[in-house]
């Protein structure tokens, strides 16, 4: 049990903060294109639209962004909570 608590705490702290910039880029960019579309200057703003695909100037990942995303935050989330499953039951004594 220990070493599988060591594993997913590993695995946990090596992903996340590589997965924390474009998780973050999605978020910021759809919002911010969809508050530009609520102005009507949605046209103005298309540029977020290909960061928030995937696309990077030269980098094209429009096919592949979205699934890395998808996957990096699944393992993010699965390891996130069996690690809390894993904690012991702290009981106020009182």
């Amino acid at each position: 049990m220990t070493f599988m608590r060591f594993n997913l705490r590993r695995l946990h702290r090596a992903i996340a903060p590589v997965l924390c910039a474009p998780l973050l880029l999605t978020l910021l960019t759809g919002m911010l294109f969809q508050i530009a579309a609520a102005n009507n200057q949605g046209e103005q703003f298309l540029w977020l639209l290909d960061l928030h695909r995937g696309k990077f100037g030269q980098f094209n990942l429009e096919m592949l962004y979205p699934y890395l995303n998808g996957l990096g935050l699944l393992t993010l989330i699965i390891t996130g909570t069996l690690m809390w499953l894993q904690t012991p039951n702290l009981r106020v004594r009182r």
